[in-house]
């Protein structure tokens, strides 16, 4: 399935926020215009891959690369069989029967004879789910799998069949050199932060009667402090060690609220497990919030709940990058988080926000700021320019087009 969408804006709309990297970007291009660019991921709506994609491929095609959007069709059945092999990649003991990996197998066969239209020269693929189309195509297009979670230390037996599967591409991309295992077989190896879109939706400036009016509707009282998480409801982001950490917060300060902010997305059968589970845990406190597109929470309603925040908490015990971080730090608000994943490469501890180790250490780290908004404001301000400088989207492309340029140098 082709997306297709996606709003028309293009790279000098960026001049006012990155001018230095709208210069370098043309430049980069010039040899590269006239290229094919195919991406394919697992949903077009949901999490952040989805969302860089739609910043990101119209800027691409921008900048005169002929940049397109797939996404797989498949069963239910087959996300839960990609859910477990993600929590396996991440470390899990989980193993993949052999019927659920012929089951994987035959829907990329299926999505990459019948369904996907890949007429780039490039063809980037975007996490474990879609990573088997390549094994069914024999071409000569340059393959690169864009990997968006942590594989220093997966399950081995996973490991081993989804590296079977990666020795057929030519690049694979990752957040952080942490997260590279060290027997990964693509030739080339590259290490690229994803991004936030400063002009989505959800990350635009708003007016404080938009604002307002969005908070009402969901019964938030602005005059109290508020904390906010924003994240799929999944173990790994420990939903439940946020309610315990609000919970603790509470006791000093009883009338702070808990935002629990999400969206359901089809490819995350497990989320609504969870989901369920994360609100037996909250029981009857009216205090939390649990706020997602069930019920018309969409980019426009979380940029309004992340700007009337006081603190931003993410307590994910691991974490691809945290791109709600990056959300949060754009709109100048401290964040306090575990520091999993690429959260280490957003918050700077006491200077862009504070890491905890447990939950007492969490709660006593909000509750500070919480009391003194002179600190709240220096930490905000300085996460918002750390953000700007490193992860917006301009950054992302910048450095994607760095590593094309390589590619043909080497061919």
């Amino acid at each position: 399935m082709i997306i297709d969408n996606m709003h028309d804006r293009r790279i000098e709309d960026y001049r006012d926020i990155a001018f230095d990297d709208i210069n370098k970007i043309h430049k980069l291009a010039e040899s590269l215009k006239g290229y094919k660019i195919t991406h394919v991921n697992s949903t077009s709506f949901g999490g952040g891959v989805a969302e860089i994609l739609y910043a990101l491929v119209p800027l691409m095609n921008s900048i005169g690369l002929k940049t397109s959007w797939e996404v797989i069709e498949a069963p239910q059945e087959f996300f839960t069989v990609t859910k477990k092999l993600h929590n396996s990649l991440q470390g899990a003991d989980i193993s993949i029967s052999d019927k659920e990996k012929e089951l994987y197998l035959n829907v990329n066969k299926h999505n990459a004879l019948k369904v996907l239209r890949l007429e780039g020269d490039v063809i980037f693929v975007h996490d474990p789910q879609p990573l088997g189309i390549k094994y069914f195509l024999s071409n000569n297009k340059k393959w690169i799998w864009r990997c968006h979670i942590d594989l220093s230390k997966p399950y081995e037996p996973t490991w081993k069949f989804i590296s079977n599967l990666l020795k057929g591409y030519n690049v694979s991309v990752y957040h952080m050199k942490e997260f590279v295992h060290p027997e990964v077989p693509t030739p080339k190896v590259y290490v690229i932060p994803p991004s936030i879109d400063p002009l989505s939706e959800k990350n635009r400036e708003m007016k404080w009667s938009e604002i307002e009016k969005i908070v009402k509707r969901y019964d938030i009282n602005v005059e109290k402090p508020i904390i906010t998480m924003v994240a799929r409801f999944d173990p790994w982001k420990d939903p439940l060690g946020a309610i315990d950490i609000y919970r603790r917060v509470k006791i000093k300060i009883p009338e702070v609220q808990l935002l629990m902010v999400s969206s359901m997305a089809h490819d995350d059968p497990e989320g609504w497990i969870y989901f369920e589970k994360t609100i037996r845990h909250a029981g009857e406190d009216h205090d939390i919030y649990f706020l997602t597109n069930l019920i018309g929470v969409g980019a426009r309603e979380v940029n309004a709940f992340q700007r009337v925040t006081t603190v931003i908490l993410q307590p994910s015990i691991r974490e691809g990058f945290g791109l709600t971080v990056s959300e949060g730090m754009w709109k100048k608000k401290p964040v306090v988080a575990r520091p999993s994943g690429g959260i280490k490469l957003q918050v700077i501890d006491g200077v862009t926000g504070y890491f905890f180790e447990n939950i007492e250490e969490a709660a006593n780290k909000i509750i500070y700021l919480i009391k003194h908004p002179e600190v709240r404001e220096k930490i905000g301000l300085n996460a918002h320019e750390h953000i700007k400088k490193n992860f917006i989207v301009t950054s992302h492309l910048l450095k994607y087009l760095e590593m094309l340029n390589d590619m043909m140098r080497r061919e």
